[in-house]
Formats: structure tokens, C-alpha cells, sequence
């Protein structure tokens, strides 16, 4: 253990979860090392500012005055497996996964049936552990390779369904969003069109279900769920490629990356 480490780890108690701990180490580490962490051009608005090395002038070039932590070493994060599987991802990558995982141990106890149940674990993966705009399309694309495809079609329709009730099922427009986006609030043309087309769907019922187990799955009481529960549900209907998630030369393998290496500048 490096001195950095060891002081990082001098502060942590047995109270402080995962992110707390990341939180200490990255505080030490940012003290104590040279370094300057290059944001992907996607989380810097600034774009003329992004493209340029630490220390640059804009427009006027020179050299960085840190070293780039450009992505395979960023020592603020924990180490992820050579062939990461999903399980790895969500307890080395996804800063906050409580929600996934309480929406499917609801799907669970509820009664679903294993795609529901995958659908629930993974329908914000986006959000938690990669881009939030336009989540359901993200996440659907970032795990169709992988998953049966009512799954994924599921993952990227639930954006919509979530903003339009049903009462044959139970399901009601959030309060919340009245709260956050106001009474009169419209959704936007393209989104209306994909709730009509999701609506007469073959599989629309699939997609609902994730929007049932989702608003209703946040419960403060409910501390103790491990993906681990949900290993052998992932095993039988998640096509877990042997080269490890990000490596398997899929359409989708460069998204994988970037949440392996959130913070390369290459």
C-alpha cells in the first residue's frame, strides 16, 4: 500500500459505504500527486477547452503542466477485473446502484418473471453508470448484445411509458413530476410518438412492468440487497461475452470502456 492509501485509509470507518471511501482516497490522491484528471469531451461544455492538454493556452499550445492520467491507471478508482462481468461493473463502477437493485428485488418479490426481473436491474443503467439524457435509449443499446431482445426493447420504451398512466394495470402519473416539471407540463412530440408505438407493442406489458417496479422501489428501509442476489438471474439471461465486457469487440464494447475508464484523455 502506497502512502497515499494509507493515509486514505486511515480515515475510513466501518460506517462509510463504497462511495464515501472512493470519495477520502480521491481526496488524498488529488493532495498529494501531480496529476490532472482529462474529462471525455462529453462532460466538458467547453469544448474548445476540453480538446487541449491540462495547462494549455487555448490557442496557443504548450505543454501540459501535470501528467494526463489518460485512462488505464487513474488510481482514484477501484481496479476492475482483466474480463469484467456485469456483477463487476455494478460493484466497482456504478457509484450508487440502490435503486437498480431495489427495483428488482421488487420485481423479485412481486412475482416477475426473469426477463422483467433483468429489465428492472438494468433499465437506468445510463443513469447511474454512464450518460442520463435520452437513458433509455443508452442503456438499451449498451446491453443489447448481451440480453434477450424484449429486454432491451423494454430498457429503451420505459423513458416514455413512465410519463403516461395506466389504469389497467395501476400505474399513475408520478406526483413527482408534476412537482419537478409543473401541471402543465407536455411531453415532447417525439417522445408521444414513442409511447404510441411502444403501446401497441406485442411486447408493451414487458416495458410497464419496469415502470411498476421502478417509482414505488424506493424504500430508505430497505438497506441490504447485494447484486448477488441477483447472480444467478443475470447468469441464465445475460450473454456474458468471455473476453469480459468491453473487450468482446461488440458494437457497443467502446461504451463499456468508457465506464471502465471514465476519465481517459485519449
Amino acid at each position: 500500500m502506497n502512502r497515499a492509501a494509507a493515509v486514505a485509509a486511515a480515515s475510513f470507518t466501518a460506517e462509510m459505504t463504497l462511495s464515501q471511501r472512493a470519495e477520502a482516497f480521491e481526496g488524498v490522491m488529488i493532495q498529494g500527486l501531480p496529476y490532472h484528471v482529462g474529462r471525455p469531451v462529453i462532460c466538458e461544455p467547453d469544448r474548445e477547452r476540453s480538446m487541449a492538454p491540462p495547462g494549455s493556452r487555448i490557442g496557443g499550445g504548450g505543454a501540459p503542466s501535470a501528467k494526463l492520467v489518460a485512462g488505464m491507471n487513474d488510481p482514484r478508482l477501484p481496479p476492475m477485473p482483466k474480463k469484467p462481468t456485469l456483477l463487476d461493473f455494478y460493484r466497482y463502477r456504478i457509484p450508487n446502484p440502490s435503486h437498480l437493485l431495489q427495483s428488482a428485488n421488487l420485481a423479485m418479490k412481486n412475482g416477475m418473471d426473469e426477463k422483467v426481473i433483468l429489465a428492472c436491474l438494468l433499465h437506468d443503467i445510463s443513469v447511474e453508470g454512464f450518460l442520463r439524457t435520452d437513458h433509455g435509449f443508452w442503456g438499451s443499446q449498451l446491453v443489447a448484445p448481451y440480453v434477450d431482445e424484449e429486454v432491451s426493447w423494454a430498457i429503451q420504451k420505459h423513458q416514455a411509458l413512465r410519463f403516461f398512466a395506466d389504469e389497467s394495470v395501476g400505474y399513475e402519473y408520478p406526483a413527482a413530476y408534476r412537482e419537478w416539471f409543473g401541471y402543465d407540463y407536455q411531453v415532447e412530440p417525439w417522445v408521444q410518438a414513442e409511447y404510441d408505438e411502444a403501446r401497441n407493442h406485442r411486447w408493451y406489458m414487458t416495458s410497464r412492468l419496469i415502470t411498476l417496479n421502478d417509482l414505488y422501489s424506493f424504500d430508505p428501509d430497505v438497506t441490504d440487497i447485494e447484486i448477488d442476489q441477483f447472480e444467478d438471474v443475470v447468469g441464465r439471461n445475460f450473454k456474458q461475452p468471455k473476453e469480459g465486457l468491453g473487450f468482446d469487440g461488440s458494437s457497443v464494447a467502446h461504451m463499456w470502456r468508457t465506464m471502465i475508464w471514465p476519465h481517459s484523455w485519449l
